[in-house]
């Protein structure tokens, strides 16, 4: 059987792995897919410019539209990024009957319904494997090992400069501007993090996993999404001590009332095996009303990391070439007709406990009041924490709640700034205890 032949888009870092990977692992792979599978086609910026991997063989230019209408390619894979140029030549390689793969978060998230419609009228396959957390399976895992079970929830340590800014604040006392520069000068964080520290990055990984979880369309624009740029070293220690960690976690959530879908900084408890993912490392927790909870670790970012996930991606598009169309997975794990439109929660309703760090005078009754204030709005407390500061006559009160709705503690907090005896603002992290039962 003729060797299938791919068409890279792009030939950076990933790129550059999955050639590596490809050429290194050929036999094996060939044997896996049945066939043999060669890049012959790769488009690149600049094709004079060095690379990681080995060239030779590989037919390169500087016009990717010549790759997505070459007769001879049978799989493009998008390696380029951003969401414009990428979902023009995805749409284009998708007109003229190529599979598609891609490690294209942000295409996928916010272009995804449009792409899978196309593909599926065509009959061609859009695999997106290392889209979300490089080398992990996560995707195949929910939407296939996980295809008898209802998916309850799924949390996520999704980006991994996020992560590591994190590790380093609470393990070496740094504060968030030294670590951040750190990253940057790793590589690990752009030059312009918005998009990790922020958790918009995230945030496309998150909404993803969401659909493939839940069966829904992709719905990035209600994706709830808060940074850790305002993270303190002082919450990461209070965090310690009071036997959490704070994680920049992805959250999604089936409920009675719709789809929690959001990103923030979260405290989880220490004795959770997903607490201890440091460094630039991702995971997933995946909880299903069969299997019960299931953890997904592994590098979430890297050449041959993702070049991994890419290259399953190509391995699985060899093995149904000649597969009918209506019985191969769904793009979303179910069929595109049975997909719900169950709606996403506004971050108002969701459901979850809190972290609080209050600064406010040292007198008798102001720890009344704030507790007063909590009751009156539903919210019982969990655990507390008081630390004296003798030279301005404030105290530092650190309250752990139970779970509660965030619109009754944002009108709780509303009151507790009111107060006169309050300096500054409540810093409130959200906490998820992210039990089995």
């Amino acid at each position: 059987m003729k060797p299938v032949k791919v068409g890279l888009l792009g030939l950076g870092t990933v790129g550059g792995g999955t050639v590596n990977v490809l050429q290194r692992n050929a036999e094996e792979i060939a044997r896996r897919a049945g066939r043999g599978i060669i890049i012959s086609h790769a488009a690149a910026r600049d094709i004079n410019k060095p690379r990681i991997c080995r060239t030779d063989g590989i037919e390169l230019t500087e016009n990717p539209n010549g790759v997505v209408t070459d007769p001879d390619v049978s799989i493009v894979v998008e390696l380029i990024g951003g969401d414009t140029l990428a979902r023009e030549l995805v749409l284009k390689a998708i007109a003229n009957g190529k599979h598609v793969v891609t490690a294209n978060k942000a295409l996928i998230a916010k272009h995804g319904n449009e792409i899978f419609s196309a593909a599926q009228k065509k009959g061609v396959m859009v695999a997106f494997e290392a889209a979300v957390a490089g080398g992990i399976p996560i995707i195949k895992a929910i939407r296939e090992g996980l295809a008898g079970n209802k998916i309850e929830w799924l949390a996520g340590i999704i980006n991994g400069t996020g992560n590591f800014i994190l590790t380093e604040m609470r393990d070496k006392q740094r504060d968030f501007d030294s670590v951040l520069s750190e990253a940057q000068r790793l590589g690990y964080a752009e030059a312009d993090p918005t998009f990790d520290v922020e958790g918009i990055d995230a945030a496309h990984k998150l909404t993803i996993l969401a659909s493939i979880a839940f069966g829904i369309p992709l719905q990035f624009e209600k994706a709830y999404t808060e940074g850790i740029s305002k993270i303190t070293r002082e919450d990461v220690d209070y965090a310690t001590e009071l036997g959490y960690s704070i994680k920049h976690l992805g959250v999604t959530r089936r409920t009675e009332k719709g789809i929690e879908l959001r990103v923030h900084p979260t405290l989880i408890p220490k004795r959770r095996l997903i607490a201890n993912v440091d460094g630039v490392m991702n995971a997933v927790l995946v909880k299903g009303d069969a299997v019960g909870s299931t953890l997904y670790y592994g590098a979430g970012a890297g050449a041959e990391a993702t070049a991994s996930a890419v290259v399953a991606d190509i391995v699985d598009v060899a093995r149904v070439l000649t597969t009918d169309p209506g019985n191969r997975v769904p793009h979303l794990a179910f069929q595109p007709e049975s997909l719900s439109n169950v709606p996403i929660l506004p971050i108002d309703e969701i459901e979850t406990s809190y972290y609080l760090r209050i600064t406010a005078s040292d007198e008798t009754g102001v720890l009344a009041n704030i507790t007063s204030i909590l009751a009156d709005n539903d919210i019982s407390i969990d655990s507390m924490l008081q630390k004296e500061h003798g030279k301005d006559n404030t105290a530092t009160i650190i309250i752990v709640t139970h779970t509660t709705i965030e619109k009754y503690m944002n009108n709780a907090l509303e009151k507790i700034h009111a107060l006169d005896v309050v300096d500054g603002d409540v810093v409130r992290i959200r906490l998820e205890h992210l039990d089995a039962d």
